[in-house]
């Protein structure tokens, strides 16, 4: 049905990427409503359950994120699945643009033998459960857990091990769930491995993530001077990357330390790759192989526990294209596109449009793009057959307890009291249960 001068969108992801194009969507002033539906009940995506609970600053983007829902234009849908609670196809009937920005829930595998085994995870699935994501599964750490191996060269793999690394009782004041931090508190780890298959100066670090490792109370950081040894491949990433340079100087620095007996240690190899993950019933370690011929170090680390953080990788989504080697929904300007055609009103942006780069601003100017695409093409959409009251409607008939923006609110204040107690930043709520709970509406059976 046609609206007038205003159009309607709906959004499929709440995250930086989807927030982002809220805001440049309500800038234009060319919709008189824009539903945003996220999956999980509360708002903001990898900001909550992504980034460390130990990092609240960066976490605060949340409320420039949140600005959008001052709108009047705008509403919010929270805990309702697409693909389970409504269907693509419902929205594309009910929507004049309709937006997928869900970013990628999967990891990369290492393709090597033994990595299926218990105590084998992927850094995401580490990731949002140390940070309270309530579809996340509740890991149970191995009992004689003393030390894990993290593969991995980016800020993902620095943030798993400094989370392991620390004393436990240092992330009490921050937004960890509970049950979280009890879990690491009863683990008796005292060594993380942070295994790298090309050396420092190819590193995704960033220079602060990285000086944090080094200031952490309690921890020694060790690393063997003999691979920070630079060819003329590295010579030229130092003298053209300020960041490569920072990496090998921290790092550096780092190998001249003497050690001061602390109880947990942070190791760093650099140019080795996982070939084997040892064990039968349970990793025992992980075998590993060089990957520069003048390598030398251990070929087998015994751990327990092995994290594999060499990259985000996208699922497939129902109704839309998909690309299995990027893991991404292919598109042109942001527009979905199939091998026939552009599907018509139809857009993705984030992670699942780009692949899995950038920091949480690098989403911004993706947004714009792909607003703009969307406004080129509002005064040619075809006339829809539904609308958003329709979508609503349907989600009230399937029981589906979606969550307004007041909801979360409530939430939030409910958090924010609990962190209070404790000395500290909001405690996330990590089981829906608890979440209707607190707003006010019981379970359905």
């Amino acid at each position: 049905m046609e609206h007038g001068n205003g159009r309607t969108a709906a959004i499929i992801g709440a995250g930086p990427a989807g927030l982002y194009l809220l805001a440049e969507l309500l800038e234009t002033g060319a919709f008189r409503r824009i539903d945003v539906y996220e999956a999980t009940p509360a708002p903001f995506g990898l900001v909550r359950y992504g980034v460390a609970p130990d990092h609240p600053k960066t976490r605060g983007i949340a409320r420039v994120l949140a600005a959008g829902f001052e709108s009047t234009e705008a509403r919010y849908f929270g805990n309702v699945y697409v693909g389970r609670d409504i269907s693509l196809e419902e929205l594309r009937r009910s929507y004049d643009a309709v937006a997928v920005s869900t970013g990628m829930r999967g990891d990369r595998d290492l393709g090597v033998p033994g990595e299926d085994l218990p105590g084998s995870i992927g850094a995401s699935e580490l990731v949002a459960w140390y940070t309270g994501h309530p579809d996340a599964p509740k890991i149970t750490l191995p009992e004689n857990l003393d030390t894990a191996v993290v593969v991995g060269a980016g800020n993902v793999a620095l943030d798993v091990a400094r989370i392991l690394a620390r004393e436990p009782d240092t992330l009490i004041p921050t937004s960890m769930p509970r049950a979280v931090v009890e879990a690491l508190q009863a683990s008796p780890l005292h060594d993380v491995h942070l295994v790298a298959r090309r050396g420092p100066a190819q590193a995704k670090f960033t220079s602060p993530e990285l000086r944090e490792i080094g200031k952490l109370d309690d921890v020694d950081v060790v690393v063997d001077p003999a691979e920070l040894h630079l060819e003329a491949e590295d010579e030229t990433e130092v003298e053209t990357r300020r960041q490569a340079r920072t990496t090998v100087k921290v790092l550096g620095e780092w190998s001249e330390r003497a050690r001061t007996g602390a109880p947990r240690r942070i190791h760093f190899h650099f140019w080795r790759r996982p070939v084997r993950v040892t064990g039968d019933t349970s990793v025992t370690g992980v075998e590993l192989a060089p990957t520069r011929p003048d390598t030398a170090g251990p070929a087998h680390l015994p751990a327990q526990l092995l994290v594999r953080a060499i990259g985000y990788h996208g699922t497939a989504i129902a109704g839309l294209p998909f690309d299995a080697d990027s893991g991404t929904v292919p598109s042109a300007d942001g527009r979905v596109v199939t091998r026939e055609a552009v599907l018509a009103g139809v857009y993705v942006t984030g992670w699942l449009r780009r692949g899995p780069s950038g920091v949480i601003g690098t989403n911004r100017p993706d947004a714009a793009e792909v607003a703009a695409s969307i406004l080129a093409d509002l005064p040619t959409a075809a006339p829809t057959s539904g609308s958003p009251e329709d979508v609503e409607a349907l989600l009230t008939t399937r029981e589906t307890n979606h969550l307004s923006w007041d909801d979360w609110h409530r939430l939030e204040a409910y958090e924010t009291e609990q962190g209070q107690q404790h000395g500290g930043d909001p405690i996330v709520v990590d089981d829906l249960e608890t979440v209707l709970r607190v707003i006010g509406r019981p379970p359905q059976d």
